[in-house]
């Protein structure tokens, strides 16, 4: 993968929360094992885990705006037809919303 392909939501990541992440995967998601490694309570370890999926999220989200306003600036410039682009955004959005 290029640089220039890496998410925007994985570029806003801190080191700490790459980290974080790395070690979640690294230990089969399991909290209790993360919450071991950093010597911090469970709650402590979920409380850090819900601020990373809020901080993903929000970041999903501008890249949504970004995708379809690229797809919207395409029909201005007419080199893809208003129905066409519909049709695009209307798929992109049914395929997130069955993620």
């Amino acid at each position: 993968m290029n640089r220039e392909e890496v998410p925007d939501w994985i570029l806003s990541l801190d080191k700490e929360s790459v980290e974080f992440i790395r070690k979640f995967i690294l230990n089969s998601g399991s909290l209790k094992e993360v919450a071991k490694i950093y010597e911090v309570s469970y709650p402590t370890v979920r409380a850090k885990l819900d601020k990373l999926i809020e901080k993903v999220e929000l970041n999903s989200k501008k890249e949504d705006v970004e995708f379809i306003n690229m797809i919207k600036n395409l029909v201005i410039d007419e080199r893809v037809s208003l129905d066409v682009a519909k049709v695009i955004i209307e798929k992109y959005k049914s395929e997130k919303d069955d993620k």
